[in-house]
């Protein structure tokens, strides 16, 4: 399989595509599904009223379901004030740490900085001490750049050293660049399963899009694929036993799901008989597409894989791509695998 992780990801990170807007990115995707997967023709994709992007391959096995969601964490303006600084609420989770003094960027491409107010004391800050600076001399100035309403993402490029890939935005564009790695290596392994992969929408606020796609298609199997924390850090505070470079990650069970054991076996099955080094996460916060697509209609048996990632939900998450790579090999055998061998 011949295929850069890491230029796919660097073309799908360009793309615009906070919770909600993911317009731009589902572009993206398709763009680099249709440069990168061979026999393209034998899938089929559909957008749905979610604005999910589904893609279907037709087999006479079993039906899985493979998802990624596509959108990102940004921020929403609710208001612009006389001399032109705009307030705003978060679209997604951040931690305030990470909204400090950073640069972002409009869907019409106008940007700004991020600050706060200074005559609070720094360990008192909160997100209502926070305001966007577009330069602006005034309101009237200012709304003729951005709106109240208009959302707003990390303005930063990404850059690789080694292996190893600093950006935002990781979270998830990884996992949608697994996908489509996956997808390019299932046209070079035998599979009669029945496969869709889905490209969700608004999972950063709340599982929304592989909800209804799950409803929709209501599979027998399902893999969800994401970013998790690591417990590599010096002095973590949660220790973890995940991290940076030694494989993707099986998941156990995080906030929203405990995933389902014949899954789960054979994630690592298909692991130890193809030499792929595998982790086991167990994360105590958060959750991902898999619990949503877990509980649909009458129940699916799920599996997460995950990438380790440093710094989630930073203008700076860090994976290393070795990951990447074993990922795809893990998940495209396991979907030719079948999924329901014991």
């Amino acid at each position: 399989m011949s295929f850069d992780i890491y230029e796919a990801f660097c073309n799908l990170s360009a793309a615009f595509g906070p919770s909600g807007r993911e317009t731009d990115t589902i572009q993206a995707i398709r763009e680099v599904t249709a440069d990168n997967v061979q026999n393209i023709g034998d899938w089929n994709h559909h957008i749905d009223t979610m604005n999910n992007l589904i893609y279907h391959r037709k087999g006479s096995g079993k039906k899985i379901l493979l998802a990624a969601h596509m959108d990102s964490i940004g921020i929403v303006v609710t208001h612009i004030d006389d001399k032109g600084f705009a307030r705003f609420a978060q679209v997604g989770g951040f931690m305030l740490g990470d909204l400090i003094d950073r640069r972002v960027r409009f869907q019409n491409g106008t940007r700004g900085v991020i600050s706060f107010e200074e005559k609070t004391e720094f360990s008192k800050l909160g997100f209502d001490n926070l305001f966007l600076d577009i330069g602006a001399a005034n309101k009237e100035e200012a709304e003729k750049l951005i709106q109240v309403g208009d959302f707003a993402v990390y303005d930063e490029q990404p850059h690789k050293q080694g292996d190893v890939v600093c950006a935002p935005y990781l979270d998830n564009r990884i996992g949608c660049v697994t996908l489509i790695g996956v997808m390019a290596q299932l046209a070079e392994l035998p599979c009669d399963s029945d496969v869709y992969v889905a490209f969700t929408a608004q999972e950063e606020v709340g599982l929304r899009g592989a909800q209804t796609v799950a409803f929709a298609i209501q599979p027998e199997y399902a893999i969800a694929v994401d970013v998790t924390d690591t417990g590599d850090l010096p002095e973590r505070k949660y220790p973890m036993a995940v991290k940076m470079g030694e494989g993707p990650a099986v998941k156990i069970m995080d906030h929203s799901v405990i995933c389902d054991q014949q899954v789960k076996q054979t994630l690592y099955r298909v692991a130890q008989e193809n030499d792929i080094p595998v982790q086991r996460e167990i994360m105590e916060f958060g959750g991902t597409d898999t619990g949503a697509i877990q509980r649909t209609a009458g129940g699916v048996k799920v599996g997460a894989v995950s990438i380790p990632t440093r710094y989630i939900h930073s203008a700076a998450e860090m994976v290393n791509l070795r990951d990447v790579e074993q990922a795809i090999r893990l998940i495209a055998h396991a979907v030719s695998d079948g999924m329901d061998k014991t």
